[in-house]
């Protein structure tokens, strides 16, 4: 895999670079502004950009995550080979299938089983749970002067939480997060072997930990979201492998973009500072606020699908079986859709956008992942007189698939 990639009319698209990782917006208005999805041959798929594009497929149900409709058992054999999916059995048993990945019936199936899980009123009722986590939090940090926002706050929430709701011990959580990251890394488009190993690696040790701890609840059931699981396993609705599948699906879920999303956040609200007066003095806004958080930086900017039919988008044909890149960052950004869109308004209103994907895989966790943000910008926003950065520009992550400061220096002054 190549950092360099050249659109059909040779110009540059480099998502492999730190230049890309601090500031993509430029590369993506310049894809946009061609007005047709970009084929990039290293990628083997056609990049699609603009709102309306990318909406329009995110909610096509003839558009699938999966090539298995169109492909026959040898061909996806041979397209993982080339992409260097293959020989690492615990991935692709538990990670490379997962509800994320399925479609049809398979994927109604296993949704089914999660979305009665995460209602609005099952959401709601953690509040109190997540606001009583983050004061503990905030209170152990507020004296320190100086924190790692990203290592020391944002890390330390959405995993606990949603650890907590599927029934994972707290001083488990923090292993989980590294497992999660290790296998997700292996979803952006540099698969190299060492990164393979490391994905593979940590599937099999997430395995394992989701057996003992599954093993423990057929001794002594809960009342938490992996026993309400099992007893859908029990009932026929999903198999043992399934329910691995979905629990990982879950953790690494609420670990990497609620974190990145909190980082990229916090970061808007310093490099807006009127932005963050505005929410200081109206604190009524926090919901729109964050709702321009994931526009703003979406922080799964990347995501495929596949055409089961022959196909036109953004005016141009193309057969069944084309697989399409979707650049949420991209179309989140579009001005076709967004006045303004490289400015960050907390008062956004209406903001349609795309960070949640669209159609059968919207995303589940949202409601949760709003939550959270909602108590720990709340919080701090209450109990700080000002929020500041300790050193220059963060570096963000690099990659396509990811979005997000690495660290995030700030130097805090209690209330």
């Amino acid at each position: 895999m190549t950092a360099n990639l050249l659109a059909s009319d040779g110009q540059a698209f480099e998502p492999l670079t730190d230049a890309f990782a601090q500031n993509p917006y430029p590369a993506y208005a310049a894809l946009r502004d061609k007005g047709t999805p970009q084929f990039f041959a290293d990628f083997d798929m056609w990049l699609v950009t603009r709102f309306d594009d990318v909406a329009a497929i995110a909610r096509d149900i003839s558009m699938v995550r999966s090539p298995e409709f169109f492909m026959s058992e040898e061909e996806i054999t041979e397209q993982k080979r080339l992409q260097n999916w293959l020989d690492m059995p615990h991935h692709q048993r538990f990670v490379q299938f997962s509800m994320l990945d399925s479609d049809g019936e398979v994927h109604d199936r296993l949704r089914k089983q999660v979305f009665r899980e995460f209602t609005p009123a099952f959401i709601a009722r953690q509040r109190g749970m997540i606001e009583r986590f983050v004061e503990k939090l905030v209170d152990s940090l507020i004296g320190k002067g100086e924190i790692d926002f990203v290592e020391e706050l944002a890390a330390q929430v959405p995993g606990h939480i949603i650890g907590r709701v599927l029934g994972v011990p707290d001083e488990d959580c923090p292993q989980l997060r590294v497992w999660s990251e290790r296998v997700v890394q292996f979803f952006d488009i540099d698969r190299s072997d060492e990164r393979k190993a490391l994905a593979e690696q940590a599937t099999t040790e997430f395995y394992h930990y989701l057996l003992k701890l599954m093993a423990e609840r057929r001794r002594a059931p809960q009342e938490d979201l992996i026993t309400r699981l099992m007893a859908a396993q029990d009932a026929g609705a999903l198999n043992e492998d399934e329910l691995v599948s979905t629990c990982m699906l879950i953790l690494m879920a609420g670990h990497g973009s609620t974190i990145d999303v909190l980082g990229s956040g916090m970061h808007a609200l310093l490099r807006f500072p009127d932005q963050m007066e505005r929410l200081k003095a109206d604190p009524g806004l926090i919901h729109t606020a964050i709702q321009e958080m994931f526009r703003f930086e979406s922080p799964l900017p990347f995501f495929h699908r596949y055409s089961t039919t022959d196909c036109v988008v953004g005016g141009q044909g193309f057969p069944r079986g084309t697989k399409f890149g979707l650049l949420y960052g991209a179309a989140n950004r579009d001005p076709a859709q967004f006045e303004n869109p490289d400015t960050f308004d907390v008062g956004r209103n209406p903001n349609r956008h795309l960070a949640f994907g669209g159609g059968a895989h919207f995303c589940l966790g949202n409601h949760l992942a709003r939550l959270d943000m909602e108590v720990i910008f709340t919080t701090l926003l209450k109990r700080l007189s000002s929020i500041s950065l300790v050193d220059a520009e963060p570096q963000y992550k690099r990659g396509l698939s990811v979005r997000g400061p690495k660290v995030l220096r700030l130097a805090l002054t209690p209330a």
